[in-house]
């Protein structure tokens, strides 16, 4: 679902901020020419204020939590939650941590865990293969929560979709690669 527009503040800030063009390796291991690193904004209180109504706009009405794998997902959780109460919808934050917790409770998650057979739906700032969000999925499942869509700032459109199709998910996305590849050549004119 993409929302390219020449007055988008969120994709001017994506394809300033967030896009690079050259030569990259990749989290997956794959070379691109494409890199999106979306944490200048994502960790900007500005960025958040753009990205979270958007992101909340996409998470399913009857979900009582967001939740992601750390890092990406952090301030986006957290954001999104954030937003939610300021509209006056109960939606809490989980953290999925790659690794189980080495003490303590040896947790996978953090946050305010919901009951059991809660629906839960899945952030992520950049989706290439899908495999950082099935893996916060997997965990989210094995915990007893329901996950069926997880929704991203950046599809690269790299196999991600087909991966989650395969797991039963579904993915939407604010935007795709190619536009925020293209309205950074726009701005670089």
């Amino acid at each position: 679902m993409s929302q390219r527009s020449d007055h988008d503040p969120l994709l001017k800030r994506l394809a300033k901020e967030a896009y690079r063009h050259g030569s990259f390796t990749l989290a997956s291991g794959r070379s691109s020419d494409h890199y999106v690193n979306c944490k200048p904004i994502s960790l900007s209180g500005s960025g958040l204020a753009l990205l979270c109504p958007a992101l909340l706009h996409l998470v399913e009405r009857d979900a009582v939590a967001v939740g992601g794998l750390t890092l990406g997902a952090d301030p986006l959780v957290s954001g999104v939650a954030l937003t939610a109460a300021q509209e006056g919808r109960s939606l809490d934050a989980l953290i999925v941590r790659k690794q189980a917790k080495g003490h303590g409770t040896g947790s996978w998650l953090e946050g305010p865990l919901p009951d059991q057979g809660a629906l839960v739906t899945v952030l992520e700032d950049v989706v290439t293969t899908g495999g950082s969000s099935i893996k916060a999925v997997e965990q989210l499942r094995n915990a007893g929560y329901i996950v069926h869509r997880v929704v991203t700032i950046v599809d690269r459109e790299e196999g991600g979709a087909a991966a989650m199709q395969a797991a039963g998910l579904e993915l939407r996305s604010l935007y795709r690669l190619q536009d925020v590849a293209a309205h950074s050549r726009e701005l670089q004119r």
